[in-house]
Parts: C-alpha cells; sequence; structure tokens
C-alpha cells in the first residue's frame, strides 16, 4: 500500500526541484520517516512526513532550521549547511514546505563513540551561546501543550494526563541560564564526514538549559555520552528534562501511529509504562 505521508513528500521535493533545474530524473529517496529527504544531484530537499501531524505548519520551525545551520556555518562549525544556490527556503511545492541543503558526502556505517559526541556537541554549544535570532522560550513543552489542544482524540484517553504531567515538568524548569540549543541532539542527527563529526536537524531548537541536549544525548547514547560531555550538568534539571523528553516520545509516538497504525499498541505501552 502507497503510503501517503512518503508520496505527498516525494511529489513535492521533486516540485520544487523541477521549479529549480534540479536532476529530478535522477532523484533519490535518502529517508522518509520524521521527514522525507530527497537527494537530487547536489541539492537534498526536506520535506516534513511524520511530522505533519505534530506541527501541521511547520514553516517556522523549518525557518529556525535554515537559519541555526546557516549561523553555524558562516562560524565555520561543521554542519550540514542551508543550499544557496538554489536558495534554502522554505519553499511552498504543493502544498507543502520543502528546505533545501547541500549533499553532504558521509560515511552511513560510522558509529560516533562518547567522546567525539559529546566533544563536536559541546563545540556546537559554544558556538551558539551568542545566537542573536529569535528561538521558541518554551520548546518541547509549548508543543506539547498545542498537541494534547490539537490531538487530544490521537492521544487514546492519556490527553489530561500528558497535559497535566506537563505543566508540572514546566514548572520545574528553571528560569535560566538558557541559551539556543540543537534541541535534538542525538547521535543519530550526527553523521561522519571527511573533516569528521557533523550534525544536522536543528528544527527542535529552542532557548533553553543546556541540561535539555544533554537528556536527549543520554537517553539515546547512554549514561557514558553523557559522562564525556566536558562540563557540569545540574542533576536536578536533567532529571526533569530527561522525564519532558519521554513524556514527549510517549505523545509522539501516538501521532506516529497516526500514520503507522500497527504501532498504537506501542504507543499505548509506552504511555502505560509512563505512568506507571
Amino acid at each position: 500500500m502507497t503510503d501517503p505521508y512518503r508520496a505527498a513528500a516525494v511529489s513535492s521535493a521533486l516540485a520544487a526541484g523541477r521549479r529549480f533545474g534540479l536532476a529530478t530524473d535522477a532523484a533519490k529517496v535518502l529517508h522518509e520517516r520524521s521527514n522525507v529527504l530527497v537527494r537530487m544531484g547536489p541539492v537534498v530537499a526536506r520535506v516534513p512526513a511524520t511530522t505533519r501531524l505534530l506541527r501541521p505548519d511547520a514553516t517556522a520551525w523549518l525557518e529556525r532550521d535554515v537559519a541555526l545551520s546557516a549561523y553555524l556555518t558562516e562560524r565555520g562549525v561543521r554542519v550540514v549547511s542551508p543550499s544557496e544556490d538554489p536558495p534554502a527556503g522554505p519553499h511552498f511545492a504543493e502544498g507543502l514546505p520543502v528546505t533545501l541543503w547541500h549533499w553532504t558526502p558521509h560515511d552511513p556505517d560510522h558509529r560516533h563513540g562518547p567522546d567525539e559526541t559529546a566533544a563536536s556537541l559541546a563545540g556546537i554549544h559554544a558556538a551558539l551561546r551568542d545566537y542573536p535570532g529569535e528561538l521558541p522560550s518554551r520548546g518541547p513543552v509549548g508543543e506539547l501543550l498545542d498537541t494534547v489542544d490539537r490531538n487530544a482524540s490521537l492521544l487514546d484517553g492519556f490527553a489530561d494526563r500528558i497535559r497535566t504531567e506537563t505543566e508540572r515538568l514546566a514548572a520545574l524548569l528553571p528560569s535560566g541560564p538558557v541559551q539556543a540549543l540543537h534541541g535534538d541532539a542525538h547521535p543519530g542527527n550526527l553523521i561522519q564526514t571527511a573533516d569528521g563529526p557533523c550534525w544536522l536537524d536543528f528544527e527542535d531548537t529552542w532557548r533553553g538549559p543546556l541540561e535539555w541536549d544533554l537528556a536527549i544525548l543520554a537517553r539515546q547514547g547512554g549514561p557514558e555520552f553523557l559522562a564525556a560531555y566536558p562540563g557540569e550538568a545540574d542533576e536536578a534539571v536533567l532529571a526533569t528534562c530527561t522525564r519532558l523528553r519521554s513524556l514527549f516520545a510517549v505523545a509522539w509516538r501516538f501521532l506516529i501511529a497516526q500514520r503507522f497504525p500497527h504501532r498504537l499498541a506501542e504507543a499505548r505501552a509506552a504511555a502505560a509504562d509512563y505512568f506507571s
């Protein structure tokens, strides 16, 4: 059966490619889950797929992804860089936003260890400390509350509990210090190029405590990744951010199940485990 999310995203990517004279005849789908990535020669188009369920209008998130990536590129920080010719966008094609990026050759089989992952993330954090652009101040808290308000019927009876827990955790987050974050700093968003580790996917960025990125790093990499980070984490804030990330994952699984219905049981199990 054709996946309508994939099909729509690929169609939008190709429409944008044709608009700018890209090599659509040789297009190759590189990734097709949260976002669909379509390579057309030296350019990769990125189009929301499952994330459309979380963000019906993802324009602001995509604009921030491009802005932070361009900012870091200009400062010599190794990240996947937005295209300049054609411009990165976001562009709208067949009703979906599309951003364009330079194809970055990398080793898909490389797995970064704790030391190189943590050191490269620390470099990202250092470069972003003076980022002047506007960013959300509530990040995952705002998205969770918006998700409950917009998609309560999709959360399988857990909407009220997710809202109450989000508000409880939000009250525990510190008011400072905060800075621009990667926002989704797990090892899967780090690739190995000939020049070394290279981060990508800054669309979840927000201005918050470093412990948010470190909680993701530890949760999806392992405690050894956190231990390798060259800086101290506030244990209480880290615990709150870890819990908040887990709650976000619960809600996200229910949204994923709208695209992949066979994963509904997984979402229910995750929610039951979180609230047990």
